[in-house]
């Protein structure tokens, strides 16, 4: 009688321990897909945000030739491979001794995708130039 009870016992225990085997690589089977998926998209992320940099750093020159021109517009957009980049420009005199100059301080915005989406890049160059 008592070899019994304990034979029934145990029956319930297998399925016990069968589920929480299935419950915990159901848990790692879904960790490992998740991270895949970011393994995946990291580097193409990467990517983008290189291309949006040299975007901002075309954006920068791009000022700095027109800053050594005369010109420094407070807002100016274009598009460089896909990247709106977006320009500003404050020039602010300086006096020194008796000679007075500009200080150029250019920033440039590249951004693709619109923000809040995960494929959203964006990258900024901010910088002072002077003597031109």
């Amino acid at each position: 009688m008592s070899m019994m009870t304990r034979s029934r016992n145990q029956k319930g225990y297998t399925l016990v321990n069968a589920l929480f085997i299935l419950v915990v690589l159901a848990a790692l089977g879904a960790f490992m897909v998740t991270m895949s998926g970011v393994q995946s998209r990291t580097p193409v992320l990467a990517l983008q945000g290189a291309r949006a940099y040299q975007a901002a750093q075309a954006g920068i020159e791009w000022g700095i030739a027109q800053s050594a021109a005369g010109v420094c517009t407070a807002s100016s957009a274009f598009i460089v491979e896909g990247f709106a980049v977006t320009l500003a420009c404050t020039a602010t005199p300086v006096s020194e001794g008796t000679t007075t100059y500009n200080v150029y301080e250019i920033s440039a915005l590249a951004e693709m995708g619109s923000y809040g989406a995960p494929e959203y890049v964006s990258r900024r160059i901010e910088a002072r130039v002077t003597g031109l």
